[in-house]
């Protein structure tokens, strides 16, 4: 029954910060796009096959959210990097996740803004925005930590998808399908 009552508390603080990092966002002067209205924007993620070469962090999960369901197309990539955490301090700032997190895995990118804090399960992290140089995509960089071992997420998100699509990225990564996954590949 505790654990219940801490995953309760847990969800409940999750998406108070999704509510808070939407409005944050919204209200940060990034230039605006054709997006859906929000209540158009229904995530509905399938899983895809990992795209990328071998590299020493192996492969990991990939997630497609179709144009219909998300505003616009949506690669989310997801993967566990095990003992590449700071043990004592974690996903620390931006500085961290710009050295944690997978965006050389989609090329360049320029940071939007300031990266905000984020919980995904038990686990605390980051979260920043980039611009994709080179194409009309933006980025979405998320990193977050258990001990010495981390799970690094990024986004691709396309032309017309909404601004930011961090609370339902947030909300299927806090999902017990994507919680139970990284339990498993941390080994908690």
């Amino acid at each position: 029954m505790r654990l219940t009552s801490k995953f309760i508390a847990i969800s409940a603080a999750t998406a108070l910060l999704c509510a808070v990092a939407a409005v944050w966002i919204l209200r940060s002067g990034e230039p605006a796009r054709a997006t859906a209205a929000p209540d158009e924007v229904h995530p509905v993620w399938t899983e895809t096959d990992w795209p990328f070469s071998a590299d020493p962090w192996g492969k990991g999960k990939a997630f497609r959210c179709k144009a219909d369901d998300c505003g616009g197309e949506v690669q989310l990539y997801v993967r566990a990097k095990l003992g590449f955490c700071n043990c004592a301090t974690g996903v620390a700032d931006d500085s961290d996740l710009d050295q944690m997190g997978d965006l050389a895995l989609i090329g360049k990118a320029t940071p939007i803004g300031a990266g905000r804090e984020i919980m995904v399960g038990p686990m605390r992290g980051r979260s920043r925005g980039y611009r994709v140089e080179g194409s009309r995509n933006t980025a979405l960089s998320l990193a977050f930590n258990q001990r010495c071992d981390m799970v690094a997420a990024t986004a691709l998100v396309g032309p017309g998808a909404p601004a930011s699509l961090e609370p339902a990225v947030l909300a299927f990564l806090n999902s017990d399908r994507m919680l139970k996954w990284a339990e498993i590949a941390l080994g908690l």
